[in-house]
């Protein structure tokens, strides 16, 4: 019997906490104005949001046990985090496209292609390690190698403008009024074919 009433006080907490720590992520992007629900509403969002903390122990001091032990047990248990996603707040991304230039004049546009989702997914990853600049001196050689993927493809595509850059959704306000995604670009490089061996130079 005292089992089953520990059994209940556990189940209590535990779904307790994790109630405290979803309606913290919830309130705090409704107080921050992310969400499109009207603005009256932030105010009273953030009062829910400092309950929801001092729930959670987080208004106590860094050193108080009542609160470490919160943490201890939000981090163990894997529930230290809520599932807060709202479409509006989906992260900026990185893109390179392609500019190809026939020999006849014509002006395509193109992006990496890959097969399958777990090529996709590389490639994505790939891109945002492009970005850092930690990564700059290999840039140039593994746009170079995408670019040269492009123009197996194309064999009389005599030029290549291969731009990188940051692309930003629109926030909400701007999402209102129509707006799109915005690309701001990065960096650039230009490949073309030389007729002799028909290899790859950069400029």
């Amino acid at each position: 019997m005292l089992s089953k009433r520990i059994y209940a006080l556990w189940f209590v907490v535990h779904f307790s906490l994790i109630t405290a720590v979803c309606f913290a992520g919830i309130f705090s992007l409704v107080a921050e104005g992310a969400t499109m629900l009207p603005a009256t509403l932030e105010k009273y969002a953030r009062k829910a949001e400092l309950i929801a903390a001092f729930f959670l122990g987080k208004e106590a001091a860094a050193s108080n046990p009542v609160r470490q032990s919160i943490a201890t047990y939000l981090h163990a248990a894997g529930i230290q985090a809520g599932y807060s996603f709202f479409a509006p707040n989906i992260p900026g991304y990185h893109k390179l496209t392609f500019e190809l230039y026939y020999r006849d004049g014509r002006i395509e546009y193109e992006s990496p292609h890959v097969s399958g989702k777990a090529a996709a997914l590389r490639l994505d990853s790939l891109l945002d390690r492009l970005a850092d600049n930690r990564y700059e001196p290999l840039r140039e050689v593994v746009v170079k190698m995408l670019a040269f993927s492009v123009w197996r493809e194309r064999p009389d595509v005599k030029k290549i403008r291969a731009t990188f850059g940051a692309v930003s959704p629109p926030d909400i306000s701007d999402f209102e009024r129509g707006k799109g995604e915005l690309f701001q670009p990065m960096f650039s490089y230009d490949f073309s074919l030389r007729e002799e061996g028909k290899h790859w130079r950069d400029y």
